[in-house]
């Protein structure tokens, strides 16, 4: 199916309903119109915009369990008043000398206000943390470059056939033109990818696909650029017009609870100690080596994803020994582990494109549904996806599709292997500049986070909320978050697949 310059994959009506909803879902408030050229006077100002701890509901000193609310008022760069939503914010709650930090949610008003709301869960002082990702001026400008230059970030294959060699460019999004095309859609999933034909060359004679250098191609309208500089409007915290922690007790048993009237879901987590706690159960285990070990003996790990799973390969692979070289590239994989003292099996690989990596040969690019397709399943099987960190550039469509492909595989794998532990990782922030905005910004990455959620809700997966786990630490954001995130991450992982016996 042909949208514009793009291909999506055919939908079924049931699918085609649930991909409306789940547009729906996520749909961003709308952003009224400004004069081109751009003014940045008239858009939002982390400087001139505030926040404001509000009062304990009922008085008296903040309490373990409390929820705590912040008001946050937008202005522009003249110190005026916003009068409409839209901007991208994150809130945490944070105490450094405890390492301990929570997440909270952010409400827009659409009226240049917002509100954040946090749960208390550590005794001491509480530090409230607002920054803006970026303005709402800049989302709508994100929405146009991805409505208008869904090919702004590319894709080449190289061809191959004896001495002779050439490179043509491909994607699901290519613009119109009459030379003929390379149709290389995955003919089980129906997943879409083309690439121009070689003059010369077969379509048959693909070998390697490259991601092209973004940083070249700019798209952006006169001084839109303005909207995206660090340490102004791009991922800066906003002061605080009082106070900026409280001081929390524990809980008080006779004194009376007070319900706010506004239910605001709670966290997935938080830290403590460094250490993340989850919400509920099952309560997060810490696994040394030798408990690593135990908990993945006699075990078949298979993950599936992009470099952020990959990085738990290679946390884990540092555990145990056996690393088989595949000889492949390292980063496109794909990587082995066999250990034959624990009968462990682990491997990593790359998911099909997108994929912006340097090169790849095509022939190790496999579609993830296919791979869980092929899967045995049982007690004995793990399987791991995480799937976001490519998808940014391109309409959300390819990403939902994409995922209702998985989702399939995965509800099959469970109808067929009702005990096989399926463990989904979210999406995270990363460091972000103006060419990474464009392409991979956070706000892009929300967007796709909120979509793997909505898909695979209700089906018997396990979460690693890495999300909340990377906007929850002091560390700074990087797409490959730092040692102490992935030490907690793995712990999850591993907890879901041996968790503590009642």
């Amino acid at each position: 199916m042909q949208q514009g310059v793009c291909t999506f994959k055919q939908l079924s009506p049931k699918e085609a309903e649930e991909e409306r909803l789940i547009l729906e879902s996520i749909a961003w408030p709308e952003i009224p119109p400004w004069p081109t050229p751009i003014s940045i006077e008239t858009t939002c100002d982390p400087a001139h915009s505030s926040f404001t701890i509000l009062p304990r509901r009922g008085g008296g000193q903040w309490q373990i369990g409390d929820q705590l609310r912040v008001m946050i008022e937008m202005s522009d760069f003249k110190g005026r008043p916003k009068t409409s939503g839209g901007a991208f914010l994150l809130a945490r709650l944070k105490n450094s000398n405890l390492q301990a930090g929570v997440v909270g949610k952010v409400v827009d008003h659409l009226n240049g206000s917002y509100s954040a709301v946090f749960s208390l869960f550590w005794e001491g002082d509480a530090v409230v943390e607002v920054t803006m990702v970026h303005s709402a001026e800049a989302i709508a400008v994100l929405q146009r470059l991805t409505r208008e230059h869904p090919y702004r970030t590319a894709w080449q294959s190289s061809f191959l056939s004896g001495a002779v060699s050439e490179t043509t460019m491909c994607g699901v999004c290519l613009q119109p033109t009459l030379l003929p095309l390379c149709n290389f859609t995955d003919l089980r999933t129906g997943e879409p990818w083309f690439c121009f034909k070689p003059k010369k060359l077969s379509c048959e004679t693909r070998v390697r696909q490259m991601s092209v250098n973004f940083k070249q191609i700019r798209f952006l309208k006169p001084k839109e650029d303005l909207l995206f500089q660090k340490y102004v409007n791009l991922k800066v915290y906003i002061k605080a017009s009082g106070p900026a922690f409280v001081s929390v007790v524990p809980k008080k048993e006779e004194q009376p609870e007070h319900k706010s009237l506004i239910v605001i879901p709670g966290p997935s987590g938080h830290y403590y100690k460094g250490v993340w706690k989850a919400q509920g159960s099952p309560t997060v285990r810490q696994f040394d080596d030798p408990a690593i070990r135990e908990c993945l003996k006699a075990k078949k790990l298979h993950l599936y994803g992009d470099s952020t799973i990959r990085q738990w390969f290679e946390f884990l692979s540092k555990k145990i020994p056996g690393q088989f070289n595949l000889h492949r590239d390292v980063n496109a994989g794909p990587h082995m582990l066999v250990d034959h003292a624990d009968n462990i099996l682990m491997t990593w690989r790359c998911h099909a494109p997108p994929l912006s990596t340097r090169t790849a040969l095509v022939r190790q690019l496999r579609y993830i549904a296919n791979e869980v397709d092929s899967l045995i399943g049982g007690a004995d099987t793990v399987v791991v996806i995480g799937v976001w960190a490519h998808f940014g550039p391109l309409p959300i469509e390819m990403y939902i599709r994409r995922m209702l492909s998985i989702r399939s595989a995965v509800q099959q794998l469970l109808d067929r292997a009702p005990n096989t532990v399926v463990i989904m990782r979210s999406g995270a922030p990363r460091d972000m500049t103006l060419y990474m905005s464009q392409s991979y910004s956070d706000w892009y990455s929300m967007q796709i986070d909120r979509v793997l959620r909505s898909v695979f809700k209700g089906v018997n997966v396990h979460w690693v909320d890495a999300w909340e786990m990377v906007v929850a630490n002091d560390l700074d954001h990087n797409i490959h978050p730092l040692p102490p995130i992935i030490k907690n991450m793995v712990d999850v992982l591993l907890t879901h697949v041996c968790p503590i016996k009642s």
